[in-house]
């Protein structure tokens, strides 16, 4: 696997793909890569550990756009890399790229970005990022 193609991505997954993932026309549907990007984006929350905080206070993340640029069709058998970074941060929200890497081809297969809104479960609006949190994300991007 060609890790270049991951560089400077805070989190990485390996994913095999699966045979159902495909469609009639004989490539992984669309869908899939959206799959791809939650289970990313999953794993980079716990390592904030943004549900522990959402156990705690009520506030925790919510997605609020996400889009994918495809660039490779994938097929089974292959195996995917999805790296995940969080590339700007409001008050309010944090914006995610993505980048879907097959094993196969050592090619880029898809990009894509996400908008995570910090949501208050308990009074049913969008917050403030919390400070511990925003520190967190500060450090695993090794911004500011």
């Amino acid at each position: 696997m060609d890790n270049k193609l991951l560089e400077g991505y805070s989190v990485v997954i390996e994913i095999p793909i699966a045979w159902g993932e495909m469609d009639s026309f004989q490539h992984v549907n669309n869908a899939a890569y959206f799959r791809y990007f939650e289970s990313a984006r999953i794993r980079y929350s716990e390592k904030l550990g943004l549900y522990k905080q959402k156990d705690e206070t009520g506030i925790g993340p919510i997605l609020g756009s996400t889009s994918c640029k495809y660039r490779l069709p994938l097929t089974y058998p292959d195996t995917v890399s999805v790296g995940t970074k969080i590339i700007d941060i409001a008050e309010d929200r944090f914006t995610m790229k993505y980048v879907v890497v097959s094993h196969k081809h050592q090619k880029i297969a898809a990009e894509g970005d996400g908008v995570v809104v910090m949501y208050d479960y308990r009074e049913g609006k969008k917050t403030a990022i919390p400070e511990e949190i925003r520190k967190r994300i500060l450090a695993m991007e090794k911004m500011g």
